[in-house]
């Protein structure tokens, strides 16, 4: 434990899984040092753990490069109100989490101060737009790492970045329970269920959810009997998904939960999910998948155009792995007809589930480091 006058961390999360690692930090950081003051834009998850809300992680909720451009007068304008008000409240660290595109002229403005800054969770400049790497080693004293092969990409441009373990290796079982998860979602407990996660953002599941809903009537047509459920992560998702649902396949029902993401993975036989942290989520669930993804139209040319994707994969198992071992589909290939094909492939070749299961619990092994833990050490070891 750290004795020293109460610190103010300044910490900002974008989205759900920014709120889950925030909360987590937040607990683990206050574990080593128990006065420790938070303020800045949680989720909810942050402000149970105490942290002082000055605007909703929600307000950081877009994405993609065209996407982005639309919001940018709000943006700026709430980057302007939070360095006012962490200058004046003298915070002495910066904590961003995720939403790189905020954060990280958040953390280049703090810096030039005197503030020490920390980006949890890398950008993926791995994957794209790699000569951001120099801007964010100017931005940041430190960033911590969720995935393995990270700290080499940064150390190769002289930048100190750490692997911290994933703390969702941390929160999931080594083993789910599907039967238990199937009475407490009060579902049958015997039957073949479909996990639909549209992701948990507004614009994601506009992109998604009509894609989504047209793979589970076309499964439908070819499995009777299967069920979907589908969490959502906002009362907006939820809204979008059932018009979108309901637009696009109005036969198949759907059995729709507010959160309880982790419940519904584990209740699933099968997974069809949206690209980002639910695909790990499902990997630590070990359930099989089918990824997709779809961005704006001009977001998607402008990356396809100038050649700025530098990975094989996209999804979070495949890149772990090392190779494809979910099926994966951006933009058109997104479509309701291939997504469903994918999803029967699951149910026909159940003889592929053990050997996946057998990776899956390879790589959760290796993620599960107490990555809360590490996280706050590391932020801990840069307070004044």
């Amino acid at each position: 434990m750290v004795s020293q006058a109460a610190p103010l961390i300044a910490i900002v999360a974008g989205e759900a899984s920014g709120d889950n690692l925030g909360a987590a930090l937040i607990a683990a950081i206050r574990e080593r040092v128990p006065n420790a003051r938070f303020i800045g834009v949680p989720g909810p998850r942050m402000r149970e753990e105490g942290c002082e809300a000055l605007a909703s992680s929600e307000e950081l909720a877009v994405m993609g490069l065209v996407e982005i451009l639309r919001h940018l007068p709000r943006l700026f304008s709430l980057r302007r109100r939070l360095l006012r008000e962490f200058r004046e409240r003298n915070v002495d660290i910066f904590i961003g989490i995720d939403a790189p595109e905020f954060n990280l002229g958040m953390a280049r403005r703090l810096k030039a101060d005197g503030i020490r800054t920390v980006q949890y969770v890398s950008p993926q400049v791995w994957a794209w737009r790699q000569g951001r790497v120099h801007e964010i080693g100017a931005a940041c004293d430190r960033i911590l790492c969720l995935l393995p092969f990270e700290p080499a990409f940064y150390e190769r441009h002289g930048i100190a970045a750490r692997f911290v373990g994933h703390p969702l290796a941390d929160q999931f079982p080594l083993q789910s329970d599907r039967t238990a998860a199937r009475r407490a979602l009060g579902l049958p407990e015997t039957g073949e269920i479909v996990a639909v996660l549209p992701g948990s953002r507004v614009g994601e599941v506009t992109r998604l959810a009509s894609p989504f809903a047209g793979a589970a009537a076309w499964l439908a047509a070819r499995r009777p009997g299967v069920r979907f459920v589908a969490p959502m992560a906002s009362t907006a998702t939820r809204e979008r998904f059932e018009a979108e649902w309901q637009r696009c396949a109005p036969q198949t029902p759907v059995t729709i939960v507010d959160g309880r993401s982790r419940d519904v993975l584990a209740a699933a036989d099968v997974v069809l999910v949206a690209s980002g942290t639910a695909t790990l989520e499902t990997l630590l669930t070990r359930r099989p998948m089918v990824v997709a993804y779809r961005l704006g139209a001009i977001t998607a040319f402008l990356l396809q155009r100038f050649g700025l994707v530098k990975v094989r994969f996209f999804s979070q198992p495949n890149l772990l792995v090392g190779r494809e071992v979910v099926p994966e589909f951006f933009q058109g290939r997104a479509n309701p007809e291939t997504l469903g094909r994918a999803l029967l492939e699951w149910f026909v070749e159940p003889a592929r589930w053990a050997h996946l299961e057998r990776e899956f619990e390879e790589v959760h092994l290796a993620l599960r480091q107490d990555g809360a833990a590490l996280a706050a050490d590391a932020v801990v070891e840069l307070l004044p």
